[in-house]
């Protein structure tokens, strides 16, 4: 069939709306009852879903009387065209015998046929087990029913894990702030002298509450992701001051694990508009990854520099043309933390974007930490990918220069 229907002129002589067949042959689905619309040959123009259900399969080139009727077309039009609009009849339809309403529409010279009710089951059909068209609707219609009350209450328990989150977050976040800065201050020697003994349990157990304290920033975080109450300060910031903030404040952890830490920043990066905290979280939540997975006496290096970005667009002009005319400047940021660590297999390379998933059970934390980075990285229009072979990782994220 064309993929547009021509409709005779409603309001102005010789006018003709052209409306696609797809919303045309939507709105048909909509109409409860079972209908047919052919040409006068006996072409079919549409069959909406009620009929489709009487009719055992659709093919192209059906006809309505040769096929589906199996009657005499000349039979239908003598009694049409005597001035009889609108016929009852029997016919077999799909081998079974219906009963059907057939109208003519002498403007497109169409015949719309509506199948009225099916009169006997099919052929060698058990009575006691055979489905009625009525009882098959009402049973999809109490399926549908269950399974959107069973959505609806899936999505107001993950509300309500969402709300625990938060609050409990919220909860923990003084207290530990208070427990940290004591810390601190016992580790400075405010408090008085400390034996070497007395700092080593300190600094562990500060290495503890450093990391409870990232545990809840994590979950604060998912939980205004969760709830869609994230807002981007976007602000003129230097990524150079905000990543090397973040490997100087990491320093510590890794040499207490004696995995070297090696920062890297392209002097020419430019100033932009970006989140300084959020793209900060986010790039440290990727050192975290790196440091777990990073055996003692391996290397992370941390790196930044500007990039061209070539973002797919279907509307942009072919690549060759756009490649002749390529900006200027780089157009984003290109950030990658790389360990050398066991490597991540292939077919884990999307899922470890996904909440709560941890390929490696054997080390710590929630499985957030990447899904986190992902949404924050996306909330900025950037992209984020991991590359792995049998050794090493590389996270990559972009940050887009032209935030607005």
């Amino acid at each position: 069939m064309a993929g547009r229907i021509a409709v005779p002129p409603m309001a102005e002589e010789g006018s003709r709306a052209l409306i696609p067949l797809d919303f045309v042959r939507g709105l048909f689905n909509t109409i409860e009852k079972p209908l047919i619309v052919a040409e006068r040959n006996g072409n079919l123009l549409l069959v909406n879903t009620r009929a489709e259900q009487f009719v055992e399969s659709i093919t192209p080139g059906l006809n309505l009387f040769k096929d589906l009727l199996k009657t005499d077309a000349r039979k239908i039009f003598e009694e049409l065209e005597k001035g009889e609009h609108r016929l009852e009849h029997h016919f077999q339809i799909g081998g079974v015998k219906s009963t059907v309403l057939v109208q003519w529409m002498p403007g497109p010279d169409w015949l719309v046929v509506e199948i009225k009710s099916k009169s006997e089951t099919q052929t060698g059909a058990d009575p006691a087990t055979q489905l009625t068209v009525q009882e098959l609707l009402q049973e999809r219609e109490i399926t549908y029913r269950n399974l959107l009350a069973a959505y609806l209450k899936l999505q107001e328990v993950n509300r309500q894990k969402t709300v625990f989150l938060a609050s409990a977050a919220h909860e923990l976040k003084t207290p530990l702030a208070v427990i940290k800065g004591y810390y601190d201050l016992l580790l400075a020697g405010s408090l008085g002298r400390l034996t070497d003994k007395q700092r080593d349990i300190l600094e562990e157990s500060k290495d503890s509450c450093e990391r409870l304290v990232r545990l809840v920033s994590m979950f604060l975080n998912y939980s205004a992701l969760e709830s869609g109450k994230l807002v981007l300060q976007l602000r003129e910031n230097d990524l150079r001051d905000c990543l090397d903030e973040l490997s100087k404040r990491w320093v510590e952890a890794f040499q207490r694990k004696s995995v070297k830490l090696d920062a890297s920043f392209d002097p020419s990066i430019p100033t932009f508009r970006f989140d300084y905290q959020k793209v900060q979280q986010a790039a440290a939540n990727l050192l975290d990854n790196a440091l777990k997975h990073t055996p003692s006496g391996g290397t992370v290096t941390l790196r930044a520099a500007p990039h061209f970005w070539e973002r797919r667009v279907a509307a942009l002009a072919p690549v060759e043309e756009r490649r002749r005319f390529r900006l200027p400047r780089p157009n984003s940021v290109e950030v990658s933390v790389t360990d050398s660590g066991p490597g991540i297999a292939a077919e884990h390379h999307q899922e470890i974007f996904e909440d709560f998933v941890r390929v490696d059970r054997n080390t710590s934390g929630m499985g957030l930490g990447l899904a986190i980075a992902k949404r924050l990285i996306q909330a900025h229009r950037g992209k984020i990918w991991v590359e792995s072979e049998s050794r090493g990782s590389r996270f990559t994220f972009l940050l887009p220069m032209d935030q607005g």
